[in-house]
C-alpha cells in the first residue's frame, strides 16, 4: 500500500476535486464509469439471513443487533434452527446463506461460553464452521460469512466451508474510537485490527467483501481516505470482490438515537466517489432498504449491485428497514435503464480465479466442457495468457442472464462431464435430464483438469438414489478437490429436496 502520507495527500486532492464538482456531473461521470465496467446490469443476491448469535463483546453506539444474554434468550441458534432458516430460503429460491453474528461473545459472556460447551465447540468461530458445513451439506446454499474479527488460521478454516467472507472497514480513522465516538469501547472496531484482517484474507485468497459506513461522525475526507485504503489493499491482493456504501440509520435505544442521518444526496455523493476512486471494475453496492422509497435514485451513482435481498428473513441489523420486494426492485432497476440479474454470494469475475490459484494456459484448445442443465445456457470466454477463463451459467432461471461486463462474450454450452470444481465449489448434476438449474462461477481448464483427476465422479463417491434423477443441482462448497469429493458424497446421500 501507499505510505500514510501519500494516501492523505491523495485524499486531500480527490476531496477538493469532488467537492468542486456539482453533484449531477459527479453522478453522470460515475454512472458512465460503472457502465464501462459492468454494462447495463445491476445484480442482487437472493439470500437468507442467519443470525447465529446476537451476543457481542463490542458496544457500538449505533447498533441494535447486539443484545445481552437476557434479551437474546438462547445464546446461539441451534443446528435445527439454522437448518430451518436455510431450508425456508431454499424453498424460496435463495442461493446464499448469510451468516452474521456478534464478535467473540465468549470473551465477554459466561452464557456464551456455557452454550458453546453444550454445543460441543470451543469458540464461536468453531461453531460457525460447523454450521456452514451443515447448511451446505443439507441445503446446498452457499455461505457468505460475516464473522467479525478472525485470525488468519480461522479465515483459512472458514474458507473451506464458505464461498466468501466479509468485514466492513467502516472507517479508517481511529478518531471514531475515542471517548464519545461511536466505536468507543469496541476493540474489534479498531481500524488497524480490521485492516490487518482484510490483509490476512488477501493472503489466504478469500473472495472478500468490505465497505464504509457513513453518517457516524466521520468527515468526507475520512470517507475518501477509507476508500483509498481499501483500493490499495485490493491492488496488493486482488481479493476484494465488492465494496459496500452503507448509510447510518438512527435507532431508538442506542447512544446515537438522536444523531442526524446522512441525506440521500450524501449517500449518492459517497457512492459516486467510491466508483471514481475504485474504478470501473470494482463491484459497488448500496443497500436499497436503507434509503426507503428513495432507493431508485441510487442507480444513478454508478453502482452495479443492490446486495442481498431476502424473501424469507428480515434485515436483522436494520430491522426498521424492510427490503423492497423483488418486483419493486426489478421495476426500479428497469426504470433507471438497467437489467436486474441474480448473482451468487461470489461474483463471476476474471480475478476470482486467482483466489484458487487457477490460471489459463496460453493454448488454442477449446476450454474443457462444463455441465449445463436443460434449457440452461453457459456464457464464457477464454483469454490467452495468464488471465482465467470465465463462465457464467444460468442460475435458477429459464432465461439467459447476461454477463455483468461490457466486453464481448462467447457462448459455450456443453453436456459433460457430470461434475466440475469451479472456483472451489463442487457442482453435481444428475445424469437424467429435467434439471434447469445451473450456477455461476469461473474456472480455468487447469482447475477442471485437476478436479477431474483428484475428485471422482459423484456416482463413484456414493450411489445416487433414484429419487434424485430429476432433482436440482446439488452444490457443495469446498476449496480442495479432496474435501469437495467428501462433500459431494454427503450431498448425494442426503434426501432429495
Amino acid at each position: 500500500m501507499d505510505t500514510p502520507h501519500s494516501i492523505e495527500e491523495e485524499a486531500d486532492r480527490l476531496l477538493a476535486g469532488f467537492e468542486a464538482t456539482p453533484l449531477p456531473r459527479l453522478l453522470e461521470t460515475a454512472r458512465a464509469l460503472g457502465r464501462e465496467g459492468h454494462g447495463n446490469v445491476i445484480s442482487y443476491s437472493r439470500k437468507v439471513f442467519i443470525p447465529l448469535t446476537r451476543l457481542c463483546r463490542d458496544v457500538c453506539g449505533y447498533c441494535t443487533f447486539a443484545v445481552g444474554p437476557r434479551q437474546a434468550g438462547a445464546a446461539y441458534l441451534s443446528p435445527d434452527e439454522v437448518l430451518a432458516i436455510a431450508r425456508a430460503g431454499r424453498e424460496a429460491g435463495c442461493r446464499e446463506a448469510l451468516f452474521t453474528l456478534g464478535d467473540k461473545p465468549e470473551l465477554r459472556y459466561q452464557a456464551a461460553r456455557s452454550a458453546l460447551g453444550r454445543l460441543g465447540h470451543a469458540s464461536t468461530i468453531e461453531y460457525l464452521i460447523a454450521m456452514c458445513e451443515l447448511v451446505v451439506r443439507e441445503t446446498g446454499l452457499l455461505p457468505h460469512v460475516n464473522a467479525g474479527i478472525a485470525t488468519e488460521t480461522q479465515i483459512a478454516a472458514l474458507r473451506r466451508v464458505s464461498v466468501s467472507q466479509g468485514i466492513m472497514l467502516e472507517n479508517a480513522s481511529p478518531r471514531l474510537a475515542e471517548p464519545g465516538g461511536p466505536h468507543f469501547g469496541s476493540p474489534d472496531k479498531d481500524p488497524a485490527v480490521r485492516i490487518a484482517m482484510i490483509e490476512a484474507a488477501g493472503r489466504q485468497r478469500v473472495p472478500f467483501t468490505s465497505g464504509v459506513l457513513i453518517g457516524i461522525g466521520e468527515t468526507r475526507r475520512e470517507r475518501i481516505l477509507s476508500l483509498l485504503v481499501l483500493r490499495d489493499l485490493h491492488a496488493r491482493y486482488g481479493h476484494l470482490q465488492e465494496i459496500i456504501i452503507q448509510n447510518f440509520r438512527a435507532k431508538s435505544g442506542t447512544r446515537m438515537a438522536g444523531a442526524a442521518e446522512p441525506s440521500l444526496d450524501d449517500v449518492l455523493w459517497t457512492a459516486a466517489t467510491a466508483r471514481l476512486v475504485l474504478g470501473p471494475a470494482m463491484n459497488i453496492q448500496v443497500p436499497p432498504n436503507l434509503s426507503f422509497e428513495g432507493f431508485p435514485r441510487l442507480a444513478a451513482a454508478g453502482i452495479n449491485d443492490w446486495g442481498g435481498i431476502s424473501p424469507v428473513t428480515a434485515d436483522h441489523v436494520n430491522p426498521e428497514a424492510p427490503w423492497p420486494s423483488l418486483a419493486a426492485l426489478e421495476r426500479a432497476t428497469a426504470a433507471a435503464g438497467y437489467t436486474l440479474v441474480q448473482r451468487l454470494a461470489i461474483y463471476p469475475r476474471d480475478s476470482r480465479a486467482r483466489m484458487f490459484g487457477c490460471r489459463a494456459r496460453s493454448s488454442r484448445r477449446r476450454p474443457s466442457p462444463l455441465p449445463v442443465g436443460e434449457r440452461s445456457a453457459a456464457e464464457g470466454r477464454r483469454v490467452r495468457g495468464s488471465r482465467p477463463i470465465r463462465f457464467q451459467l444460468q442460475p435458477f432461471s429459464p432465461h439467459p442472464i447476461p454477463l455483468p461486463c461490457g466486453e464481448r462474450e462467447q457462448t459455450a454450452a456443453r453436456s459433460r462431464p457430470n461434475f466440475a470444481v469451479l472456483q472451489g465449489c463442487l457442482i453435481v448434476r444428475p445424469r437424467a435430464s429435467g434439471s434447469n438449474r445451473t450456477i455461476s462461477f469461473i474456472c480455468s481448464r487447469r482447475a477442471v483438469r485437476r478436479s477431474r483427476r483428484s475428485a471422482p465422479p459423484p456416482t463413484r463417491c456414493a450411489p445416487r438414489p433414484a429419487a434424485t434423477s430429476s432433482a436440482m443441482w446439488s452444490i457443495a462448497t469446498s476449496i480442495t478437490p479432496t474435501s469437495a469429493a467428501m462433500l459431494a458424497a454427503s450431498a448425494h446421500s442426503r434426501k432429495a429436496s
